[in-house]
């Protein structure tokens, strides 16, 4: 079982990791790439590791991953608590039948789309994404998995951007963060 200290050390480590690029994708915006994180396998499993001692016990049967970040860390999350993957697609990229749920952004709109049937009334539900900004793409994931009835537990991100206020947008839908945005 991990200490206290580990599970800081490995908070550190993953902070540590995660790149910073400035004015991308445009001036002003502190870009965090984790695509540096991806590149140190001790790094990655201590991520993965940290929200599966999170989420193994909790009765999930979905793991909803938000596109496309959110479809790095949900599927091995998904097989280390023995549930389900399900994508949380941009508009058009599903074959079939999708329900979806528009949102909004801070320059305009944007959808989420979801495979009907892919999640049944009544599971317990995971949305992750890597990163929290402003909330609308954890909202949008939240509706479109309560549409279908089912519930979701909690949100997760491996990044927070505070001073974004993205959690006030969750309203009282539990958000788990392992990061602060520096």
């Amino acid at each position: 079982m991990a200490t206290q200290d580990d599970a800081d050390l490995r908070l550190t480590r993953i902070a540590s990791s995660i790149r910073v690029i400035p004015d991308f994708p445009k001036p002003g915006i502190k870009f965090q790439d984790i695509t540096t994180l991806l590149l140190q396998p001790k790094v990655f499993r201590d991520t993965i590791d940290l929200f599966v001692a999170r989420y193994k016990d909790k009765g999930i049967s979905v793991v909803a991953g938000v596109e496309a970040r959110g479809f790095i860390f949900g599927p091995p999350i998904a097989l280390a608590i023995g549930a389900k993957f399900v994508p949380m697609r941009k508009p058009n990229k599903l074959p079939g039948k999708v329900i979806s749920e528009e949102y909004s952004l801070e320059y305009g709109t944007d959808r989420m789309e979801m495979h009907v049937g892919a999640v049944e009334p009544g599971e317990k539900a995971l949305v992750i994404d890597d990163l929290i900004a402003t909330g609308g793409t954890l909202c949008a994931a939240m509706n479109l998995l309560e549409k279908v009835g089912a519930a979701v537990v909690e949100c997760a991100c491996v990044i927070e951007l505070p001073e974004l206020n993205g959690r006030k947008r969750l309203g009282d839908k539990p958000l788990f963060v392992l990061v602060k945005a520096a």
